[in-house]
């Protein structure tokens, strides 16, 4: 596992892409109403530093760094894809969406609280917005 140093900003992410969410079955969309972790195969700390964004334990071969460059795209907004109902009253559950040249676009949900269904993902999309213009 990489260990950055300098963290400016660190937490935990649940993620998805774009294709694991297209492959959710009606059952699994139901499960997600109960918990996104249904939803969000992926987990692991999220930190941001000087040297990329850095996802742990993204997959079996291990972390996915994003350089400034890497990310292409970042909204944040509910879609066809996934979409919410408490955390979205509040505009406090829309998920992060990068778009990137190395891993497609992805859906993630920083410090996710589940009963709440309230993200950081506001703050962590300013951070991100942010050091790229760094």
């Amino acid at each position: 596992m990489f260990v950055m140093t300098n963290v400016l900003r660190g937490g935990t992410y649940i993620a998805a892409t774009v294709d694991e969410l297209r492959r959710h079955s009606a059952a699994d969309r139901a499960a997600g109403i109960v918990s996104q972790r249904a939803l969000f195969p992926r987990r692991g700390r999220i930190e941001l530093g000087p040297r990329g964004l850095v996802l742990t334990d993204w997959s079996d071969t291990g972390d996915l760094t994003l350089s400034r460059e890497a990310i292409i795209s970042l909204r944040r907004q509910f879609t066809a894809l996934y979409g919410r109902l408490l955390g979205g009253l509040l505009n406090a559950g829309k998920p992060l969406i990068l778009q990137t040249t190395t891993a497609g676009e992805i859906y993630i949900l920083i410090n996710c609280r589940q009963i709440s269904e309230f993200a950081d993902n506001r703050r962590w999309a300013a951070a991100i917005t942010a050091w790229q213009e760094s």
